[in-house]
């Protein structure tokens, strides 16, 4: 009988007429998979073009769980053995069966060979090699276990007793659930009707775009998908509740049965309101404003719609619309306002920049900077600044320039990114470790020789100059001193002040005697001869007034000191010329 419907199928559609869609004689579904079995004598390619009219293929069997479901559908075969077309084909060419894999050189009619499941039947001898087009049929005649159907190798264009159709889905659904408010069971039937041509009242799983019928509460539904949902769900073209016994009448929360005479309805909570088919429920405000919506607790099921900021409420105080910011007086922008979805954007004119939200001269034009501008406000004097890139600073005497900086014992040097190798760095730093720059210690080479310390800064150095030197640029010198030796004197003569001498150095220059100095014996000596003509008159007037008499005892206290006269007449002694 499969015979004379495929070669209806086939003589139907070279003539363009309505193809008969055959009905399998089992099938089963697990989860989005369905499996069918039809019977009547097919050569492969008229088994596998049936398959995939019905948006299908022929069936693969890829793990134990597909050869299970194979022995399912023919258990209820009554005994018999067919042999049954599955997806498996062989190439046309030869190959070593040796080391070919568990599907020894097939391929699934998907195009690939990925198995973890084989069960080739024992051969008496097995062939050197495999010649193809060859096909595969499973059977469970002379299987050692029964229940697990083995593979034959046949040729494509013999026929078998049938073939098995595989079919996928995205989704699918369970079998109708009968509510406690249903009709007794016994009078109530409920048929089903698969896309691939199955139809009957025992299912697992339905897939989507089977149909329905309840009998005989006139309930008609379809498998669908709704958009966000994984499983698939009962429902029907018109809105509104069905017979609340079957699957609660397609209502999400309650299904109300009304009085007699009464249509069935969907409740839904107090918070939430019905969506277009009357059957789901939803959020009142998600649904009605646009934006957001405010309940209003003292009116049932009141509420009221709000915008975010930049809308405002449309005519029909549900959606919103933009604000133009731009039409507002005075302006928001100093000069060009353009307007967007709930903002506005400020421009300015060419020729002005945009600072701190104000509009200003572009400063910067034509400058002199080495790096980069900043321009500063019009009013400032100076009206620009130039900028300097990270580890570079502005030359003091032009800051349009700027020169390698670091004020650490270590930097990053410049390098051109171009040639890694090629490094530079500020003056008083050494490139080191290949692209860090080291400060030089100027003070271990020997910068400041007559200074009393040296100070090693980062890039630079201070010498630090003792008492009696003066700093002459980066060292230091001694001080000049006016006295000295004298001419002729010998090395056991008279040493001068008496100020400790002072050794010399290399870059140590004394400056002449100012011409007319007198040396300091001298004037030590001039002194005491002074001193000592004062003494002898003292003397002389001491001694007019003893003869004379009078203030006597006035003259015997001021020369009767011995102290003073000791020290007088020592110092006379040793000072005077020996012709006093």
């Amino acid at each position: 009988m499969l015979r004379v419907l495929l070669l209806g199928v086939l003589g139907s559609a070279a003539r363009g007429l309505p193809q008969p869609q055959p009905q399998p004689h089992g099938s089963q579904c697990i989860g989005q998979d369905c499996f069918a079995l039809f019977r009547g004598p097919a050569t492969f390619p008229a088994a596998s073009q049936v398959c995939e009219r019905l948006r299908g293929h022929l069936m693969t069997v890829r793990s134990s769980v597909a050869a299970d479901v194979i022995s399912l559908l023919l258990s209820g075969g009554g005994g018999e053995s067919p042999r049954l077309w599955i997806g498996l084909t062989l190439p046309p060419g030869c190959s070593d069966p040796g080391h070919l894999g568990p599907l020894r050189g097939f391929q699934w009619v998907t195009g690939d060979n990925s198995t973890s499941y084989s069960r080739w039947a024992r051969l008496p001898e097995a062939p050197a090699s495999r010649c193809g087009p060859l096909c595969v049929a499973v059977s469970e005649a002379g299987v050692p276990v029964p229940g697990e159907p083995s593979w034959e190798e046949r040729p494509c264009d013999t026929e078998a007793d049938g073939f098995l159709c595989e079919f996928h889905f995205a989704a699918s659904c369970k079998p109708l659930a009968m509510g406690s408010g249903a009709p007794a069971a016994a009078s109530v039937s409920v048929h089903y009707d698969t896309p691939f041509g199955a139809r009957g009242a025992d299912f697992q799983a339905l897939p989507l775009g089977s149909s329905a019928e309840v009998a005989p509460l006139g309930v008609e539904l379809v498998c669908e998908q709704r958009p966000g949902e994984i499983e698939g769900r009962w429902s029907r073209a018109g809105p509104g509740a069905w017979d609340c016994g079957v699957e609660n009448g397609g209502c999400e929360h309650l299904c109300n049965r009304s009085a007699a005479g009464g249509e069935p309805r969907c409740l839904c909570p107090a918070d939430t309101a019905p969506e277009a088919d009357g059957r789901s429920c939803t959020a009142a405000c998600e649904t009605l404003c646009q934006h957001l919506c405010h309940r209003n607790p003292d009116v049932p099921g009141g509420y009221s719609c709000m915008c975010d900021v930049g809308y405002q409420l449309a005519a029909d105080q549900h959606k919103c619309e933009d604000v133009d910011d731009c039409l507002q007086v005075p302006s928001p922008c100093p000069q060009v306002c353009v307007n967007t979805q709930g903002s506005f954007e400020c421009h300015c004119h060419p020729g002005y920049d945009l600072v701190d939200g104000e509009c200003v001269k572009d400063l910067c034009l034509g400058n002199p900077c080495e790096y980069q501008c900043q321009p500063l406000r019009e009013t400032d004097s100076p009206q620009y600044r130039c900028i300097c890139a990270e580890g570079f600073a502005p030359v003091p005497n032009a800051p349009h320039k700027c020169q390698m900086f670091c004020n650490q014992t270590e930097c990053p040097a410049d390098c051109d990114p171009n040639i890694p190798e090629r490094c530079q760095c500020p003056d008083g730093y050494i490139l080191d470790e290949g692209s860090v720059c080291t400060d030089i210690d100027e003070c271990a080479s020997g910068y400041c020789n007559n200074a009393h310390s040296c100070n090693n800064l980062p890039g630079t150095f201070e010498c630090v100059c003792g008492p009696g030197m003066v700093k002459t640029g980066s060292d230091c010198d001694l001080t000049p001193v006016g006295g000295g030796r004298g001419e002729g004197e010998g090395e056991g003569g008279d040493g001068g002040s008496g100020e400790p001498p002072v050794s010399p150095t290399p870059r140590t220059t004394l400056s002449p005697r100012p011409a007319g100095s007198v040396h300091s014996g001298v004037l030590i000596g001039i002194s005491i001869s002074s001193l000592c003509l004062v003494v002898a008159l003292l003397a002389l007037l001491c001694h007019l007034r003893k003869k004379q008499g009078s203030m006597q005892a006035e003259l015997e206290y001021k020369c009767g000191v011995p102290s003073k006269e000791v020290v007088l007449q020592h110092m006379a002694t040793e000072q005077m010329p020996q012709k006093l």
